[in-house]
C-alpha cells in the first residue's frame, strides 16, 4: 500500500477493514469493533485498523462526531489474552512491538480533533474500559458493567486505567476498580462518573443520536481547541507513563505470573 500524498479522506470501502467496521453518515463516523465471536477482544490488526480509521476520521472535514461502539453483547473485554499466550507470553520483544500498536489507537483517537462518544453497548472489561474513557462522553446500556481484572491476569492495567481512572473517579474509587477487579454495574459506573448517561438497551440508539445532534451543533475549531484544552490532565499523566509501562509490561511477558495467569483464564474458557 502506498502512502496518501496528502492528508486526503478515503471511502471506507477503500480501506479493506477485517476487524473493524467503519461508517460514515456526516456529520457522524462510527466506529464498530467487530470480533464478537471473542467479546470484540482487540488483538494487533484491530489496534492498527483502529488507528487507521481514527486518522481518516481526523482527516474529514464532513465528520464531525466519532461513535465509538461493539458489535454484538459486549463493547470490548479489552486485548485477546488467546493471541496474547501464542504470540507474546516469553517474548517481551514482540509484546513490545504490539504495545505500540495499542498507544498508537489510542492516541489517535484521544487526538482525533473531534468530540468522541463511546456507545457502551455491552461490557467494557481492561482495555475495553480503557478504550471507552478515551472517549470524551459515553452512554452506557443499564445491564452492563465495567469491570477490571488485571491483577488477576497478571496485567497492570496502565494503559489508561492507572492513568486515568483517579482523574475521573477519585484516588479510593481508582484503588477499588484495580485492585479488588470487581463488577461495576452501569448506574455505578454513572454514579462515579466513569460514564455520563446509562439508560435501557432500547434507548441506547436514541440516547445516542441525541448527544451526536448536539455535539455536532457545535462549531469544529472552537470545539477541537476546547477539548485539546480538556485532555490536559489525561494528556500529562498517559506521556508521563505509558512508556515506562510499555517497557515494564514488555519484561514482565518473560516471567512466571503472566505466563501462569494466562494458562488459568485459557484453561477455564
Amino acid at each position: 500500500m502506498t502512502e496518501p500524498a496528502r492528508p486526503q479522506p478515503l471511502d471506507p470501502s477503500e480501506l479493506g477493514f477485517e476487524r473493524i467496521v467503519y461508517e460514515k453518515t456526516p456529520p457522524r463516523a462510527t466506529i464498530t469493533l467487530n470480533r464478537p465471536e471473542v467479546l470484540n477482544a482487540f488483538d494487533f490488526q484491530m489496534l492498527r485498523e483502529l488507528a487507521r480509521a481514527c486518522e481518516d476520521v481526523s482527516w474529514d472535514d464532513e465528520l464531525r462526531v466519532v461513535v465509538l461502539t461493539g458489535a454484538g453483547r459486549a463493547f470490548c473485554v479489552g486485548a485477546d489474552l488467546k493471541s496474547r499466550s501464542e504470540e507474546y507470553l516469553g517474548n517481551p520483544g514482540e509484546y513490545w512491538k504490539w504495545f505500540g500498536a495499542f498507544k498508537d489507537a489510542h492516541d489517535r483517537l484521544r487526538e482525533i480533533g473531534k468530540p468522541t462518544l463511546a456507545r457502551i453497548n455491552g461490557i467494557a472489561v481492561g482495555g475495553g474500559n480503557e478504550l471507552q474513557m478515551a472517549c470524551d462522553l459515553a452512554v452506557m446500556v443499564d445491564d452492563a458493567f465495567v469491570r477490571h481484572v488485571g491483577p488477576e491476569h497478571g496485567s497492570v492495567p496502565a494503559g489508561g486505567a492507572t492513568q486515568w481512572l483517579p482523574i475521573m473517579v477519585g484516588d479510593r474509587r481508582a484503588r477499588e476498580i484495580v485492585l479488588m477487579c470487581e463488577q461495576i454495574p452501569a448506574r455505578r459506573a454513572e454514579e462515579w462518573g466513569l460514564v455520563n448517561w446509562v439508560v435501557p438497551a432500547a434507548e441506547l440508539d436514541a440516547k445516542v443520536d441525541e448527544v451526536v445532534e448536539s455535539l455536532a451543533r457545535k462549531l469544529p475549531q472552537t470545539t477541537r481547541y476546547a477539548k485539546q484544552h480538556l485532555n490536559f490532565w489525561r494528556d500529562l499523566a498517559w506521556h508521563q507513563t505509558i512508556n515506562h509501562a510499555r517497557d515494564w509490561l514488555a519484561l514482565s511477558m518473560a516471567t512466571e505470573e503472566p505466563r501462569k495467569a494466562i494458562e488459568r483464564f485459557l484453561e477455564r474458557e
